[in-house]
C-alpha cells in the first residue's frame, strides 16, 4: 500500500528537524564549526543542504570510493561524511564556517551519532530492531546465533 504524501512530508520534516538539532549540537560542542551570522534560519539551511548533498552527491562519491570502502570495512564513510560537511561549509561560506578537515571529521561524527540516536528514539529511521525468542528443543544443547 503506497504511503500518503502527508506521511512522507511529515517524515521529511522530522528528519530535517533532527538533523538541524544535530548540527546545532555539533556547532555548540566543536570550536571548528560555527555560524558566522546570528540568523535563526542558518542551522536549518545547513541541515537542508547537508541532506541534499547526502542524497545526490554522496552516492556518487561512495561508488567511486567503493574499493576504499571495502578495504577499510566501511570506515571510509566517516571521511566521506566529513567531506560532505566540509563542502557545505564551502558552499555556505558567508554563513557557516568549517575550520579544517579535522573539524569537519569530528562534526560529521557528532552529527551522525546524534541524528542516528534521535531517529531511533523518534521512530523515523528506516531500520528496525526485532528480538524474537524461539523455543529450544530439549535435545538441542547447542546455542545458535541466527543473523
Amino acid at each position: 500500500m503506497p504511503k500518503s504524501s502527508t506521511y512522507s512530508f511529515r517524515r521529511f520534516l522530522q528528519s530535517w528537524i533532527i538533523n538541524t538539532l544535530a548540527v546545532l549540537v555539533a556547532v555548540y560542542v566543536l570550536e571548528g564549526l560555527r555560524f558566522k551570522q546570528d540568523d535563526i534560519w542558518t542551522p536549518f539551511v545547513v541541515a537542508l543542504l547537508l541532506g541534499i548533498l547526502n542524497a545526490f552527491i554522496r552516492p556518487i562519491v561512495m561508488f567511486l570510493a567503493l574499493p576504499l570502502l571495502f578495504v577499510t570495512l566501511g570506515l571510509f564513510m566517516l571521511v566521506i561524511n566529513a567531506g560532505m560537511l566540509y563542502l557545505v561549509g564551502l558552499i555556505l561560506g558567508s554563513h557557516f564556517e568549517v575550520h579544517g578537515f579535522g573539524a569537519a571529521f569530528l562534526g560529521a561524527l557528532i552529527i551522525s551519532v546524534i541524528s542516528t540516536v534521535l531517529n531511533v528514539l523518534t521512530g523515523t529511521n528506516r531500520s528496525s530492531i526485532r528480538v524474537k525468542k524461539t523455543p529450544r528443543k530439549p535435545e538441542s544443547r547447542q546455542d545458535v546465533i541466527d543473523i
